[in-house]
């Protein structure tokens, strides 16, 4: 069944608070907001004007070129993790649902491409190393400046075969995998490129095994330690290597080391540290959609996962709110809510292409039952809950005003030509002021287990972004715009 015509018939079951219209324009925001996080030298067509070029030094220090990316969340620090999950996300949302995004696209893949460039560079510098970070998080953090102003180290650290990072690497494998998919077809050349430096750090990652955090300590903890070890990106990667290239090696791989990377262990949760829902969903494609035999096994354990968020079915595991929305921790909640909203929209469209079902115990679980799920939480983030309060800045009359984020709190360099030191930025971060720039599109932390917001600064836990929060919510989005 060909996606708009599933979007429809799904669609026209449920009463909604928003309209086609609402979420194309929530889907335009929602990619806008990359233009917010993007280092380096912004384009002409940068959209988002309050920002301008920084980071243009970046790796100049350690003779290699680190130039943009993207900054995670409200600092301006450039970590490697998050920014490939990010960019897998990305592309996986472009996949899945760019059929449906219309004229939104072209700006879809533009932020896809900013990520891809910059991962590019990363794994190809130098030979035998994975560039993961640039700037100091711990000195960085103890500033408040915009990025244009920074003046914090930008200490570049990396990955090699003596101090090995295999959950970053395969990360980044999946990213460059997945992307080289989005541009199969608008740029074969870059595409080929793209799956080559893929299956190359991929390799990299699995000859030379080892926890980035391991090897990195406290640059990268407590920030984005891989708590979930690195077997699971090593899985998720080999099964983005395996969707885009076709080739049977990877099936080999996957069915040769599936168990030792986890592939019967159910989590109910997918984020930029644990890929094992996600790899779940995305190899019961291969057995949905293609009909690999070998993959059913992910089918029943994508089943475990969706199972667990349904109330009254026997492994119901999900916490909700009072309001409805799915709760999973205190700090930056939206998170996974976002990307186990992508998961079951996309797991709804796989199950749509063979009228497959999934069996909760004695209860069938239907694909429209996933979109309605879903679709209760794309509601609430975009304002229909009990605070009445989009949690998508820009986004509806009431939204955050004092989001945690440098570059939106402090005067632009337009407003303010003269710089605006480390320290001197501390009184935007407490200031009860409203943001002078709008970061339009970026999804906040969001409201606690008992669908409370405190629209605070310093509050970061619930009023700090970050592009894994909006980077599957842009394939949610473009789900619920089609007509």
């Amino acid at each position: 069944m060909h996606l708009l015509c599933f979007t429809f018939l799904f669609l026209v079951l449920y009463t909604s608070a928003f309209t086609s219209q609402d979420y194309s324009n929530a889907l335009e925001k929602c990619i806008l907001f990359f233009e917010g996080q993007r280092s380096g030298r912004l384009p002409s067509n940068q959209r988002l004007t309050w920002r301008g070029d920084s980071g243009l030094s970046d790796g100049s220090g350690y003779h290699v070129d680190l130039v943009g990316g993207y900054y995670d969340a409200g600092d301006n620090v450039k970590f490697g993790l998050p920014m490939a999950f990010t960019t897998t996300l990305l592309a996986w949302s472009v996949i899945e649902f760019g059929n449906s995004m219309r004229n939104q696209l072209d700006d879809a893949k533009a932020a896809v491409r900013w990520g891809t460039d910059y991962l590019l560079k990363a794994a190809t510098a130098t030979p035998g190393t994975l560039y993961v970070q640039v700037g100091d998080p711990n000195m960085d953090h103890h500033c408040w400046e915009r990025p244009e102003d920074m003046d914090t180290p930008r200490n570049v650290y990396k990955v090699s075969s003596q101090n090995p990072g295999s959950d970053v690497a395969a990360e980044t494998a999946a990213a460059l995998a997945a992307a080289s998919i989005v541009f199969k077809d608008s740029d074969p050349a870059y595409s080929a490129k793209l799956l080559h430096t893929a299956m190359k750090v991929f390799d990299f990652a699995d000859k030379y095994r080892g926890s980035y955090s391991d090897s990195l300590n406290s640059v990268v903890c407590p920030f984005y330690c891989s708590y979930s070890g690195y077997q699971d990106e090593l899985l998720w990667g080999a099964s983005w290597l395996h969707r885009a290239s076709g080739n049977a090696a990877y099936l080999a791989y996957i069915q040769s080391n599936g168990q030792t990377l986890g592939a019967n262990e159910d989590d109910y949760s997918f984020s930029w540290d644990d890929k094992r829902a996600g790899t779940k969903v995305l190899l019961s494609q291969g057995f949905l959609e293609n009909s690999i035999q070998e993959f059913h096994l992910y089918k029943s354990h994508s089943d475990n996962y969706f199972c667990s968020l349904v109330p009254g079915s026997p492994s119901f595991q999900a916490q909700y709110t009072p309001g409805g929305l799915f709760y999973k921790g205190s700090e930056s909640n939206l998170q996974y809510v976002t990307t186990s909203t992508f998961l079951l929209l996309t797991y709804a469209k796989y199950l749509s292409t063979n009228k497959g079902v999934t069996q909760c115990g004695s209860s069938t679980l239907t694909a429209d039952k996933l979109v309605a799920i879903a679709k209760k939480q794309v509601d609430y983030i975009l304002g229909d809950n009990p605070e009445k309060m989009s949690y998508m800045v820009g986004f509806g009359p009431r939204y955050p005003q004092h989001v945690h984020h440098r570059g939106s709190s402090v005067p632009s360099v337009h407003a303010h030509p003269a710089r605006i030191g480390c320290n001197d930025g501390f009184q935007y971060l407490h200031s009860s002021s409203p943001d002078p720039n709008v970061l339009f599109g970026a999804i906040v932390g969001g409201p606690d287990n008992r669908d409370n917001f405190a629209d605070n600064r310093d509050n970061y836990q619930q009023s700090e972004p970050a592009t894994y929060i909006n980077a599957p919510f842009v394939g949610a989005l473009a789900f619920f715009s089609a007509e």
